[in-house]
């Protein structure tokens, strides 16, 4: 599982449920996005963890519906928290150091007071990061040269 190095946020940000619905709309849009592009499902959590943030988040990672196909971001805003968590396919697209630089532009954000910007631009460069080749498929048999007249 990717791991991200610990916070060193300095402004305070809000809660998960402190967004309107246009910062929601923001975010859902970022999710979408990354999903198309990388063919992975992500989820984000905002809000307090437990003690161990790193435990809660796999936690939460594992309730997900595909955990294998997955990516969970965790932000914990109250105690600077900030985790990201691969199930098994997603780590084979989606390397820790890919995450660790997602995790970096986040808090670059965050410590700005931007959590929705952090938010939204960590996940889309995980998508991008994750991004599946495009590959050219034929959609007809090929004609030998024999049949061509």
């Amino acid at each position: 599982m990717a791991t991200t190095p610990a916070s060193t946020w300095v402004a305070r940000v809000p809660a998960g449920d402190s967004f309107t619905p246009s910062q929601r709309e923001w975010i859902t849009r970022a999710v979408h996005n990354a999903e198309a592009v990388s063919g992975l499902k992500f989820s984000v959590f905002v809000g307090i963890a437990e003690e161990d943030s790193r435990g809660y988040a796999e936690r939460l990672h594992q309730a997900l519906g595909d955990p294998d196909h997955s990516v969970l971001v965790m932000c914990d805003p109250e105690f600077h928290k900030l985790e990201i968590v691969t199930g098994v396919a997603a780590r084979r697209v989606l390397s820790d150091l890919e995450c660790r630089l997602a995790a970096a532009a986040m808090q670059t954000s965050f410590a700005g007071g931007d959590i929705v910007g952090g938010l939204t631009a960590g996940i889309q460069q995980l998508g991008e990061a994750a991004r599946q080749p495009r590959t050219l498929h034929i959609t007809r048999p090929v004609e030998r040269l024999g049949d061509i007249g």
